[in-house]
């Protein structure tokens, strides 16, 4: 059945006003949404955000200062599937306007000064590759030389970096020295889990906080539930591996 224009700008209109919750299911108002922080109205699971909206809506106003962003990553096993790891990168790289998925920086919230780092889930998944490692480990020395406390919100469903092959496993290791040697120094380290949190880096600095947070019904694990389903096999129960 063919849809009039009219129809069609109808249809338009309603997705541009409303959407889906992933979670509940339910159809939730966007204005809504986005005065609740981007979060569901009815049973507050957390949307995706941008790494902008979360300097913005966790760090105060102007504090925000960036570092270390001037690192990019190659391609060491000219890694071929569908695409090519080249293309694959430079694509995630024309669409969220950063040369990969860690952010680090600085900033204050409420009044007190922090190493503030994110994982963009938007840049091939938040998947971790040698400058997601490099760039947390340099996060991480940072806080320990200057004194001050490092939060880390991930966004990491893809784990490790499999175009990277063994320098993104490498990362792990990496990674979880450089946040023990903080820790062993009396610095803080804490770790904001957002929907989803899995592979490799759930295996290293995402579950390595003094203090875990997750956002509400958040998938967090090593391998994911339809891998776990297919090798146990046993239906899992509703809620498997939520931050519940």
């Amino acid at each position: 059945m063919k849809l009039s224009l009219s129809q069609r700008n109808a249809k338009d209109d309603t997705e541009s006003l409303w959407q889906r919750c992933d979670a509940c299911g339910s159809i939730v108002y966007k204005k809504v949404v986005e005065e609740k922080k981007k979060s569901c109205p009815e049973c507050g699971f957390h949307f995706r955000i941008s790494v902008d909206e979360r300097i913005a809506y966790t760090l105060d106003e102007g504090t925000w200062v960036e570092l270390y962003d001037n690192i990019e990553s190659c391609d060491p096993l000219n890694f071929k599937a569908k695409k090519s790891y080249s293309e694959k990168y430079e694509a995630a790289k024309k669409k969220t306007g950063r040369r990969d998925a860690a952010v680090v920086g600085t900033g204050q919230i409420k009044g007190l000064s922090c190493v503030f780092a994110m994982v963009d889930a938007n840049f091939i998944m938040g998947s971790m590759g040698s400058v997601v490692g490099e760039k947390l480990t340099l996060a991480a020395e940072h806080a320990r030389e200057h004194k001050l406390p490092l939060i880390i919100v991930s966004g990491s469903g893809g784990g490790a970096r499999m175009e990277e092959g063994l320098l993104s496993l490498f990362q792990m290791a990496k990674t979880s020295a450089a946040i023990k040697r903080l820790q062993d120094s009396g610095g803080v380290y804490i770790t904001v889990l957002t929907n989803a949190t899995m592979g490799g880096s759930m295996a290293s600095w995402a579950s390595l906080g003094d203090v875990i947070i997750a956002e509400p019904q958040a998938l967090l694990g090593f391998a994911g539930p339809r891998v776990i389903a297919q090798t146990v096999r046993q239906e899992l129960p509703a809620g498997f591996q939520t931050s519940e």
